[in-house]
């Protein structure tokens, strides 16, 4: 009887093993890449498996469109184990908004994830080359944020659509008065008075990047509305050179309820 509950049990454990997806993808985004005559960027991806990693490199422009990488043909990259390998897009507009999806195919369901991936953007001002880091940010479904500003003058916060439907995102600056509409309950919502109020539709795949301060405003809130939104906020680096960094100090709230 027991030998016969162990090779059962084992014919299920095979069975279950049998039944695992065989293969799984891990996305990563890098935003704001920014190009021009005085700027580049560059994507850098590190295998640090003893296996060879086979990725997806997917460009995109700020309007969606997809853009080869240079000097390479294809959107698949292999690259042995150990191996470093850097690209950049072709790109020769002046843009901010460029951004990329790196797929990485994970053989199995018992393997991780090797592939290490950052970015960097690098400006000339006169005699300096200045150089800042991009940072991988993750999609959420309707991310949103609020809060003051008096710690953020002339940051700029990133706003990429990764998926094939169209978003949108709602900006209000504001003084930070709030309101709230009676609607029976105890506790109402409350919302933003807007000195200031915007909404931008962001096409499949787009990009857009907007200012968190107008006009001497105090507060800053931000709704969108899509599948796989990523933000980031972007910190000037010097005054007079266009050129921004991550601030990573920023946090994004994810899952905001649709209004009407």
């Amino acid at each position: 009887m027991g030998r016969k509950l162990i090779l059962s049990m084992l014919a299920c454990s095979t069975l279950a093993i049998a039944a695992e997806p065989q293969e799984r993808i891990v996305e990563s985004i890098l935003p704001a890449l920014t190009y021009g005559q005085s700027c580049w960027s560059t994507i850098d991806l590190h295998n640090l498996g003893d296996r060879q990693v086979a990725a997806e490199v997917e460009a995109h422009r700020a309007s969606g469109a997809l853009v080869p990488l240079t000097g390479h043909p294809q959107v698949t990259v292999r690259i042995a184990p150990g191996e470093r390998a850097s690209y950049r897009l072709e790109i020769d507009e002046e843009t901010g908004d460029a951004w990329v999806k790196i797929r990485e195919m994970v053989p199995t369901r018992r393997m991780f994830p090797v592939l290490a991936v950052s970015g960097t953007t690098e400006c000339t001002n006169t005699s300096q080359l200045k150089t800042t880091a991009r940072e991988v940010v993750y999609p959420m479904r309707n991310p949103w944020f609020t809060g003051e500003v008096g710690d953020l003058p002339g940051d700029m916060v990133a706003v990429v659509n990764t998926s094939e439907r169209p978003a949108k995102a709602s900006l209000c600056y504001s003084a930070g008065n709030l309101y709230s509409v009676p609607n029976g309950q105890r506790t109402a919502q409350l919302a933003p008075i807007c000195s200031q109020a915007m909404e931008a539709m962001i096409p499949p795949f787009g990009a857009r990047q907007f200012p968190v301060q107008r006009d001497g405003s105090s507060h800053f809130h931000l709704k969108t509305q899509g599948d796989a939104i990523a933000l980031e906020m972007l910190k000037p680096v010097e005054s007079g050179v266009k050129l921004y960094t991550v601030d990573s100090t920023i946090k994004f709230g994810g899952e905001f309820a649709n209004q009407k």
